[in-house]
C-alpha cells in the first residue's frame, strides 16, 4: 500500500537540514506540496526543495524566524493566500545549547524555549485557525525522549521538549473535535548535526537495535501520522529510538 499525500499542503519547520529536512523529503515523495521553512540557511533550504522537486515532487521555501509572532502570521497568511489552505503542520524547529544548571544562561534558556515551544505554539495559532474553518488537520510535533526522561545537561532543552507533550495533550482535546489530530514524535539519539560531536560508541552500546537513528526513522513515524492509516491515532507520543528509552 502506498500513502498518497496527493494535494495536501505540508509546513515543516526547521527543514533546512536534518530530521526536518528528511520529513520533508517524505512528505513530498508521497505527493504533498511541501512548504520548507528556515530561518537563516536558505541554500540548504534550497537543497532540499530541489530534492524533492527532483523525484517528481513539489515544494517551496519559506524563510521565517518562528519565534517571532509577526513573521509567522505574515507567512502563514502568505501560504493559505496562495495555496488556499494548510493540512498538515510539523513542529519541527528546535535548538540544544547544553549546560548543567549552574551554567546555563538565562538567554541561553529563554532562546530554548523560544524555538522549540513558543514557535510551536506560534506556528499551530495561526495554522488552526485555517484547519478549523476546514474541519481537517494533522499537527506533529517533534519532542524528545528528554523530554520524558531528563537528561544531565540539558534542563532547557528537556523543558521545552516536554512542554512540547503537555501542549500535545491539550490541544487534541480542544482540536479533536475539530477534526484535527494532534500528536508527538519522539526521537532518540539521531544521527544530526545537533549530535555529531557526541561519543556515538557509547550510546550505541545502549541501544537494543545496535546503531543510531537515522533521520528517516523519524520521518516514517511522521508520515503515518499524516496519513489516513493513523486516522484513529491522537494524542500520542510515540517514542523513536531504538529501544533507548523503556
Amino acid at each position: 500500500m502506498k500513502i498518497d499525500l496527493s494535494g495536501q499542503l505540508a509546513i515543516v519547520t526547521g527543514a533546512s537540514r536534518g530530521i526536518g529536512a528528511a520529513i520533508a523529503r517524505l512528505l513530498g515523495a508521497c505527493g504533498a506540496h511541501v512548504v520548507i521553512n528556515y530561518k537563516t540557511n536558505e541554500s540548504s533550504a534550497i537543497k532540499v526543495m530541489e530534492m524533492i522537486k527532483a523525484s517528481g515532487g513539489s515544494a517551496e521555501v519559506a524563510g521565517f524566524d518562528v519565534t517571532d509572532e509577526d513573521e509567522v502570521k505574515v507567512s502563514i497568511k502568505s501560504i493559505v493566500e496562495n495555496h488556499g489552505k494548510i493540512d498538515i503542520l510539523v513542529n519541527n524547529a528546535g535548538i540544544s545549547k547544553d549546560g548543567l544548571i549552574l551554567r546555563v544562561r538565562s538567554s541561553d534558556w529563554d532562546d530554548i524555549i523560544n524555538t522549540s515551544l513558543k514557535g510551536a505554539f506560534l506556528c499551530t495559532s495561526n495554522v488552526v485557525r485555517y484547519m478549523i474553518k476546514a474541519r481537517y488537520g494533522r499537527i506533529i510535533n517533534i519532542s524528545s525522549v528528554v523530554g520524558l526522561g531528563g537528561n544531565a545537561g540539558q534542563g532547557a532543552y528537556a523543558a521545552a521538549k516536554s512542554g512540547l507533550i503537555g501542549l500535545t495533550k491539550s490541544l487534541t482535546k480542544e482540536l479533536g473535535p475539530r477534526g484535527i489530530l494532534v500528536n508527538a514524535v519522539a526521537p532518540g539519539f539521531i544521527d544530526t548535526d545537533m549530535t555529531k560531536d557526541a561519543d556515538h560508541k557509547s550510546v550505541v552500546a545502549m541501544i537494543p537495535l545496535g546503531r543510531v537513528g537515522l533521520p528517516e526513522d523519524v520521518a516514517g513515524v511522521v508520515l503515518f501520522l499524516c496519513s489516513e492509516i493513523g486516522s484513529y491515532v491522537t494524542g500520542q507520543v510515540i517514542v523513536v529510538d531504538g529501544g533507548l528509552y523503556i
